[in-house]
């Protein structure tokens, strides 16, 4: 269990490191995004690179142990394309139903999507092979770290 007392600290550790994982990869994506896109952020040339996250994103990407300590063991012994697959669905399914958690919360969706192929704002399809390349880290990550802990 992610919580038993000799795991406490180390899925804490890795709660943040995957929350700094999470939240940096984005940062660089949507500056990634918005050259190829022409289309700078906040006012800023696009030489700027200028990037963004919300505040939101901390507990999502937070969640990726917990997550992971349920969901890795059952698949992990799947071929590497039928784990990235099922982990990126997985990703839809979390930012679709968070995405709809929070606009019903707040009124809207931090990442409400407007442009690409996209379900009603929450989710953008064509993000597909992005996300596929970040599960694969994420697994990487995951997998590292958890081979350094006392079982």
């Amino acid at each position: 269990m992610p919580f038993a007392q000799h795991r406490r600290l180390h899925t804490f550790f890795m709660m943040n490191v995957f929350a700094c994982m999470g939240l940096s990869t984005e940062v660089v994506f949507t500056a990634l995004m918005s050259v190829i896109n022409q289309e700078p952020h906040c006012g800023k040339p696009l030489i700027a690179l200028a990037g963004y996250t919300y505040v939101w994103m901390v507990f999502i990407y937070a969640s990726i142990p917990l997550l992971g300590y349920f969901f890795f063991d059952k698949i992990k012994h799947r071929p590497l394309f039928v784990r990235l697959l099922t982990y990126t669905v997985f990703v839809y399914v979390i930012e679709f139903f968070s995405g709809l958690l929070l606009r019903t919360l707040t009124g809207s969706c931090p990442w409400e999507y407007t442009t690409g192929f996209h379900i009603l704002g929450l989710v953008r399809l064509d993000y597909f092979p992005a996300w596929m390349f970040f599960t694969f880290l994420v697994e990487k990550l995951y997998v590292f770290m958890n081979e350094r802990v006392i079982q």
